[in-house]
C-alpha cells in the first residue's frame, strides 16, 4: 500500500509540474492535476467493461 500510495503522491507531483510547465498557470495546471485522474478512472472502469466483454467473446469462439 506505501508503495501505491507514494506512486500516487509522484503522479500528483509529475502532473502538476508537467501542466504548469506547458500551461504557466498555477491554476490551469491544479485543475489537470486533479481531473485527469477522475477521467482516467472513469475511462479505465468502461476499458474494464470492454475487456472482459471481449475475453467472454474469445471462449466462446475458442470453445
Amino acid at each position: 500500500m506505501a508503495k501505491s500510495a507514494t506512486f500516487g503522491v509522484m503522479h500528483i507531483g509529475i502532473a502538476f509540474g508537467v501542466s504548469y510547465s506547458l500551461t504557466g498557470s498555477w491554476t490551469i495546471a491544479g485543475a489537470i492535476t486533479f481531473v485527469e485522474p477522475v477521467v482516467n478512472t472513469v475511462a479505465h472502469y468502461f476499458f474494464d467493461r470492454w475487456w472482459m466483454r471481449r475475453e467472454d467473446n474469445s471462449e466462446i469462439v475458442t470453445a
